[in-house]
């Protein structure tokens, strides 16, 4: 017979339901010291137990301490290898660690075990992205659609996938399904906005950044993006107002600064712009700032000062076409067209190719008299 002690001493087994119990829950609470000290009172029951060595590495993954939480997972993983959690604990890890690859070969290991759990397909179809492997993450992704017709992380994940290999109408037709299915996702719309603004048609993408700005007023990327379509249009006062809006609440950005002052140029405003340009290069060198005022100081005739400034530029970037046609018409204004032949002729020799470049050399050249004032 059983002594009243024995009788009363707690079973092993409910001991550790209960600890598992606990641990998760205060996993779930974010209490991360409380739920390893469950995980670990397991462990002194049972050294292998799955639940407690995942439980370990989950701690450590909430804690962003990717390294050990790979340790704990790879510890269940030698006593259970075809344990399907510690598997995606570690792929999860390596993907925070953005070591893509490794993952993208735990997430195969996984696979071997269930090729159809659509959650880890989509997973890996993003590594495969990731590592700009295009073919086998759209197989993926294709593949949970096969699965889920509307599957919206495959459809969100084809959309960036063709977005990044520069197939923008592509990247369109998938996130306008995504967007039939929730017209109000902001960065669908946003989205979208940006595969017609690499395309150039401004007037097609303006309208899915106005519907991202109606939801969210001060997001950025709406405003950015209504700015940005504004001045594709050549619509320069919309274009300054909407920046302007962005600077509201981001007042020290730089690059905001810079486009305001291209803005107020283009609107013909230079001491406006100047006063922006002198800001941004007031919080950190902009190259396109310094454009800017060289651009200010050619339409102000003070074509020495904007030459000086054009040739400092392209000793940083020898091959821009735009910089070293102005500084060539800077020439040309001031009736020295051999600095203009020089200037193009360097550019050249150097590996820059532009055709706008060789023509105006050929006809300054020939001495094309219908070579005009400007370049």
């Amino acid at each position: 017979m059983l002594s009243g002690e024995e009788k009363n001493s707690p079973n092993p087994m409910e001991q550790i339901a209960q600890f598992s119990k606990e641990g998760y829950s205060c996993l779930k609470e974010g209490r991360l010291k409380d739920a390893a000290e469950n995980f670990r009172k397991i462990l002194e029951l049972d050294p292998d137990n799955n639940y407690a060595l995942v439980g370990l590495g989950e701690v450590e993954k909430k804690r962003g301490d990717y390294n050990a939480a790979i340790r704990q997972y790879q510890a269940c993983l030698e006593r259970h290898p075809d344990n399907k959690y510690a598997l995606i604990g570690v792929a999860d890890c390596y993907r925070s660690l953005k070591l893509y690859q490794k993952s993208i070969d735990i997430w195969e290991q996984y696979l071997q075990q269930d090729d159809y759990d659509i959650t880890v397909l989509t997973r890996i179809a993003d590594a495969y992205r990731k590592v700009r492997d295009f073919d086998r993450s759209k197989e993926i992704y294709e593949k949970v659609l096969e699965i889920d017709a509307e599957n919206s992380y495959a459809l969100n994940g084809l959309g960036h996938l063709h977005f990044d290999f520069k197939a923008y109408p592509e990247a369109v037709g998938y996130w306008k399904r995504m967007l039939g299915r929730d017209e109000r996702n902001i960065k669908v719309l946003t989205s979208l906005g940006n595969c017609y603004r690499k395309l150039k048609d401004y007037s097609s993408g303006l309208p899915y950044f106005q519907q991202a700005h109606d939801l969210e007023t001060d997001n950025f990327y709406a405003l950015f993006g209504i700015a940005d379509c504004y001045r594709g249009l050549n619509m320069h006062q919309e274009s300054l107002e909407a920046w302007q809006q962005i600077l509201k609440f981001d007042s020290e950005n730089k690059v905001i600064m810079t486009r305001v002052g291209d803005a107020y140029r283009s609107l013909g405003e230079l001491d406006q712009a100047e006063d922006y340009y002198h800001r941004a290069l007031n919080i950190e060198y902009d190259s396109y700032a310094v454009i800017g005022l060289a651009l200010i100081n050619k339409a102000r005739g003070k074509y020495p000062e904007a030459i000086e400034s054009f040739t400092g530029l392209l000793v940083q970037n020898s091959k821009n076409h735009r910089l070293v046609l102005e500084m060539a018409d800077c020439h040309i204004k001031m009736g020295n067209k051999p600095r203009a032949v020089e200037a193009l002729t360097r550019y050249l020799r150097l590996g820059g190719k532009n055709t706008r470049v060789s023509e105006l050399l050929e006809r300054l050249k020939r001495n094309d008299p219908d070579l005009g004032a400007s370049a």
